[in-house]
């Protein structure tokens, strides 16, 4: 755990770049700080590793003063991650990966540096990097790859916390959505208790347990789980920081598990059309999905399209308009639902199973109940951790005589 106690960074001149900030980093959560160009987000975090120190109050890790003790043996026990990763250029990926590890041995030879060297190689397989990559030089990968081997040689010695500052900024969309969507998942597997900076609230929306949201000069607006921060916003700062979609940006955290699908308007492709328009007739809907033998859905048929059928045709024989793209009821997002909601020309969404079989469809009616629903259970949930991250207990042992 990280405890930010009373932490005040004056520069020279009489600047404040962080103001008396109380903040705890619960252990095994990722924390992000987010806030505009300036406001301290970036100096907070190099106190944890003691790259700045601060002026007055204390950074406590797991109750120990970090001040206790050399710089660096704390900064070998942190991983960091900056921006653009900061490869050494004239060492190969596993050993710029292998960096700490072999600091640690001596730079030793023979046993050390092939245990290190192997760890190396672990690692490039727990970040998604291809092992042929082990003896090529950073200016061979793309900006991708070089940010995956960054995270790599961070995680090398198996630090308890992980301090990253900008990780993902200096590329491409596409490959910043892979690359957070792999800390997600190396997170869900090692519990490292994680800083990161970011100046992009979408981000920190997407990889955050917890956001803290600075105001200019280092002082926090907010610290909440980032379902709760977007519904329940503490002030006009904090609600314009997140933007006139937050509504939106919400519903990713709300599952879809929880959307009541209609099992009505559905109907096999080697229904008889006038069997398929009695079932539109009963389910009162002018749309009806085709699918097949496997109930996997084939595609969208209306009313008139069946009625214009010769006299023994099936359902599927219709022209079919394209179902879109389906929900995975039990791993998507209420988001994803409204999505493919939005974008189907029936206006309703195909919820399938984990085999791709068709569950139900959607409707705007079923989607606003379950928001509503979901909503409000999830509200009450992140308001206890929350809690837990503005609160900072001092342990009575750390207190100075």
């Amino acid at each position: 755990m990280i405890t930010f106690d009373g932490v005040t960074k004056r520069y020279p001149g009489g600047t404040i770049a962080v103001d008396s900030l109380d903040l705890i980093v619960p252990t095994g959560t990722t924390m992000v700080l987010v806030g505009p160009s300036g406001c301290g987000k970036t100096t907070t975090l190099r106190m944890v590793n003691r790259m700045v120190e601060p002026t007055e109050g204390r950074v406590l890790l797991d109750g120990k003063d970090v001040r206790d003790g050399k710089a660096s043996a704390l900064r070998r026990g942190i991983g960091y991650v900056i921006q653009q990763a900061g490869l050494f250029p004239h060492r190969t990926i596993e050993d710029n990966i292998a960096t700490v590890p072999l600091l640690m041995a001596g730079w030793g030879r023979g046993k050390a540096r092939a245990r290190a060297r192997a760890r190396a190689r672990e690692l490039m397989e727990l970040t998604g990097l291809d092992a042929s990559l082990a003896r090529r030089y950073p200016h061979q990968l793309s900006g991708g790859q070089q940010q995956r081997v960054g995270v790599a040689r961070a995680l090398a010695a198996d630090p308890p916390v992980l301090l990253m500052d900008e990780p993902f900024s200096a590329v491409d969309p596409i490959v910043r959505a892979s690359l957070q969507d792999e800390l997600i998942r190396l997170q869900a597997t090692l519990h490292k208790t994680v800083v990161l900076v970011t100046h992009d609230i979408e981000e920190a929306i997407k990889v955050g347990d917890l956001v803290a949201l600075f105001r200019p000069h280092g002082v926090i607006a907010q610290v909440d789980t980032p379902e709760h921060l977007l519904s329940a916003p503490v002030d006009s700062y904090v609600e314009n920081f997140l933007g006139f979609d937050r509504g939106i940006r919400r519903l990713s955290f709300l599952a879809a598990s929880g959307l009541a699908l209609d099992d009505r308007p559905i109907v096999g492709d080697d229904s008889p059309a006038a069997a398929a328009l009695g079932v539109a007739a009963q389910a009162e809907d002018e749309w009806l999905l085709v699918v097949d033998g496997e109930r996997r859905p084939r595609g969208w048929v209306t009313v008139n399209a069946l009625t214009a059928l010769l006299p023994g045709s099936h359902a599927g024989d219709a022209e079919l308009v394209p179902y879109g793209h389906t929900v995975g009821v039990a791993t998507d997002s209420l988001r994803a639902a409204l999505d493919a909601t939005v974008l189907s020309p029936a206006g309703r969404a195909v919820g399938v199973d984990a085999e791709g079989r068709v569950v139900g469809v959607t409707s705007y009616e079923r989607l606003r109940a379950a928001i509503s629903a979901a909503g409000e259970a999830i509200s009450a949930a992140g308001e206890a951790l929350a809690a837990q991250a503005g609160d900072v207990p001092v342990a009575e042992e750390a207190v100075p005589d």
